[in-house]
């Protein structure tokens, strides 16, 4: 990867929606090399994907909660239930293992308080393996969805 390919990436990660003419202008670069480029990076996996980045408070998604779960046993058929079963919950936006005590830390969203007790309590506190679940609420999100840094 070198200069180019980052500056692509760096444009791409601040408007996913550019056209590829727009993106050529921005990188200086002819339209067909830089589709090349795009198109390599997106075969070597540095472009993962498009997506459009919502807003939750619009959507009615006001309660934010960082829940961190201690599980019962590290045995590799627990982690991989309990992780697959994580996987199956839209509320849960972000799940990150982690090294030390707690194992898990999982970023959930909901519309309100009485939503996310529901969902604790019929789902969260369900999950394989789970010993305890301690849960901190957001206040406020001071960074988020930021570009990845490319240097």
């Amino acid at each position: 990867m070198d200069a180019v390919d980052r500056k692509i990436l760096a444009e791409l990660q601040q408007d996913g929606r550019l056209t590829v003419t727009e993106l050529a202008e921005r990188v200086q670069l002819s339209l067909s090399p830089c589709h090349r480029r795009v198109r390599g990076l997106e075969r070597s996996g540095a472009i993962a994907g498009y997506r459009a980045y919502l807003d939750p408070q619009a959507l009615g998604l006001t309660f934010e909660s960082l829940v961190f779960v201690t599980m019962t046993s590290a045995d590799r058929a627990t982690l991989d239930a309990f992780e697959d079963a994580v996987r199956e919950l839209p509320n849960v936006l972000e799940a990150q293992r982690l090294f030390g005590d707690p194992d898990y830390l999982l970023r959930v969203i909901t519309r309100d308080l009485p939503a996310f007790q529901q969902l604790y309590d019929d789902h969260l506190a369900t999950l394989p393996g789970v010993q305890r679940l301690t849960s901190t609420l957001v206040m406020k999100t001071v960074a988020e969805n930021r570009p990845l840094p490319l240097q």
